[in-house]
């Protein structure tokens, strides 16, 4: 995990990227008609479209990761004490960070010891 942050919230943080970079283009698509005049009209257009599009998939990965988040398992943090979700047999606390797993086998690793696991599969 290169940000080291939990499962869900990675999703979540990808879709909020989608969002603002839809809003973005759909912002500068529509400068297009401001600096260009009427030859704008087809970069707002195309941003509009493009925009529409990334703002869609932002949907579907909430839609994905709201789905994700009612199946995932709710366990008490060992180290901050809050319920958490867990996706996988190993993820990040939502709020400290802290490595957790369900896995006995995996109970005992260091972090640089399950990222170097994840990274070969």
């Amino acid at each position: 995990m290169i940000f080291k942050n939990a499962k869900i919230n990675a999703f979540r943080t990808w879709g909020l990227f989608l969002i603002m970079l839809g809003m973005g283009l759909m912002v500068l698509g529509t400068a297009g008609i401001v600096f260009f005049g009427q030859a704008g009209k087809v970069f707002a257009g195309i941003g509009l479209v493009i925009g529409l599009i990334t703002m869609t998939g932002s949907l579907a990965i909430y839609f994905w990761a709201g789905m994700l988040s009612t199946s995932a398992v709710q366990i008490q943090c060992p180290e901050c004490g809050k319920l958490t979700k867990m996706l996988g047999k190993t993820d990040r606390c939502m709020f400290c960070h802290t490595i957790l797993t369900l896995d006995p086998a995996q109970a005992n690793i260091t972090a640089e010891e399950l990222e170097a696991g994840q990274s070969k599969s």
